[in-house]
């Protein structure tokens, strides 16, 4: 599908419809809102606040808001008192994603919305995002996903119509590592850690990662982290507040696009080639082979080997539990490209308990 025809179609999608937008003032978002605004018979924006997000983002939020003229509401959960979130494993963004549904959907009975629609586009299928389990199960509408609009396309959209949007838009959760224990204190500690570095640099976007003690800086501006007073500054700062050591990513924080697959060279025909895409989630087979079955024929099961096969056309495809899909006798990049924007809205993630 190319650009005009995905922004069309999303169009279509929206045209006269009562919507809800989960909406964060992202990118995606806010490219759903300025749509919205202007084809839907009636849309309002909903923005869930979990109690575990950085201090100015409801206030940017609503400011992001404003721009497309639409109604907002802001939504309110204090995940910080469910001790399952707190426990911080793999099912956290599930957890605050059932939440954020069961809020959004109430509000949607209100306001007389027919429809809940989010941002999650192609390049989110790729991504570890356990939260994309509960967008399922409570049938959530992702127009950009089938409208097989990537980052890159939303990025050319936001830019070709002059709109701005919010560059961070994660809650702190996510700075603290992996199954150690949410608290009232780290989650302070890595929020008063990110005014501190933006106070001094004035950068756009920080973020401070806790682990085990040691703060880990990540930014969308280095330059301005290179200067060896601004160093000890900072180190100072930081250590006040209890980190014990500090470091910092030199890898700057930018909206990327995700690829994606790989091409690979098909050794058995000269004339046909592979496409190989390794996914950071296990995936649920049984479930995936009951939405590959609505929409492919003679999809084979091999419970044994956690493996799914079948053809479109002549093109073999083999999808495994461990995350791998493999497209074999491939004729083009194109080809490959569209089979995989085919398989990837209908992939099933299995939830990690760890």
């Amino acid at each position: 599908m190319e650009y005009t025809e995905k922004i069309e179609n999303i169009k279509k999608i929206l045209k006269d419809k009562n919507i809800g937008v989960c909406f964060s003032g992202g990118a995606d978002s806010s490219l759903i809102a300025d749509i919205a605004s202007k084809v839907c018979n009636k849309a309002i924006l909903i923005t869930f606040d979990n109690g575990v997000l950085p201090r100015e983002f409801l206030k940017e939020s609503e400011k992001q808001a404003e721009k497309f003229n639409l109604k907002h509401i802001i939504v309110k959960e204090d995940l910080m008192k469910n001790k399952s979130f707190c426990e911080n494993n793999s099912n956290r963004c599930l957890i605050c994603r059932e939440y954020l549904y069961s809020k959004i959907k109430k509000v949607a009975n209100d306001e007389n919305i027919d429809i809940i629609v989010d941002g999650t586009n192609m390049s989110d299928l790729v991504e570890d995002r356990p939260g994309v389990i509960a967008k399922y199960e409570n049938k959530i509408l992702s127009p950009l996903v089938e409208s097989e609009m990537e980052t890159k396309d939303v990025l050319k959209y936001l830019e070709d119509n002059n709109i701005d949007y919010l560059k961070s838009t994660t809650c702190l959760a996510t700075r603290i590592k992996r199954n150690t224990k949410l608290t009232h204190k780290n989650i302070n500690q890595v929020s008063t850690a990110e005014r501190i570095i933006k106070n001094i640099t004035k950068n756009d976007i920080v973020k401070v990662r806790n682990i085990d003690g040691m703060a880990l800086i990540e930014t969308d501006n280095i330059d301005k982290l290179l200067n060896k007073r601004i160093i000890q500054l900072i180190e100072l700062q930081l250590k006040a507040i209890s980190f014990n050591k500090i470091a910092l990513n030199i890898s700057k924080i930018e909206k990327e696009d995700k690829k994606l697959f790989i091409y690979k060279p098909c050794q058995e025909e000269d004339n046909k080639i592979m496409f190989e895409r390794e996914l950071p989630y296990k995936i649920d087979v049984e479930k995936t082979k009951e939405e590959f079955d609505k929409e492919f024929d003679n999809v084979k099961y091999s419970k044994d080997m956690g493996v799914l096969m079948f053809n479109i056309n002549n093109q073999n495809i083999t999808v495994f539990e461990t995350g791998k899909v493999v497209l074999r006798r491939i004729n083009s990049q194109e080809e490959g490209e569209e089979i995989l924007m085919k398989l990837l809205p209908l992939i099933r993630r299995k939830i990690d308990n760890n």
